[in-house]
C-alpha cells in the first residue's frame, strides 16, 4: 500500500460519501487480489494464491462493513421501510 492509500485509511469518516469511497476501495482491492490469487492458482503456485485469497477476504470484510455503515447513516432510509402506522 502506498503512502497516499495509509493516509486515506487513517482519516477520521465524516461523511456518507466518505464511507461509499472506503467501500468502493476496499471492493477493487479485493477484485485485484481475488484476479492475483487466481493467476497464482493457474501458475500452480498455492502459497501465492493463499496469500491473495486471504488478503481479498480481509478486504471485502472492510468493504461490507463501510457499506453497512452508509447504509445505516443515509436519511430516510428507516422511514421507508416502515410500514405506516394507523
Amino acid at each position: 500500500m502506498n503512502t497516499d492509500d495509509t493516509t486515506i485509511l487513517e482519516e477520521e469518516f465524516e461523511t456518507l460519501g466518505d464511507h461509499h469511497r472506503m467501500a468502493a476501495h476496499h471492493f477493487a482491492a479485493a477484485a485485484k487480489l481475488h484476479l492475483l490469487a487466481a493467476t497464482a492458482d493457474d501458475d500452480g503456485d498455492d502459497e501465492a494464491c493463499a496469500r491473495h485469497a486471504y488478503a481479498a477476504y480481509r478486504h471485502q470484510l472492510n468493504a461490507v462493513q463501510y457499506a453497512e455503515i452508509a447504509v445505516m447513516d443515509s436519511e430516510g432510509m428507516d422511514d421507508e421501510d416502515e410500514p405506516a402506522a394507523d
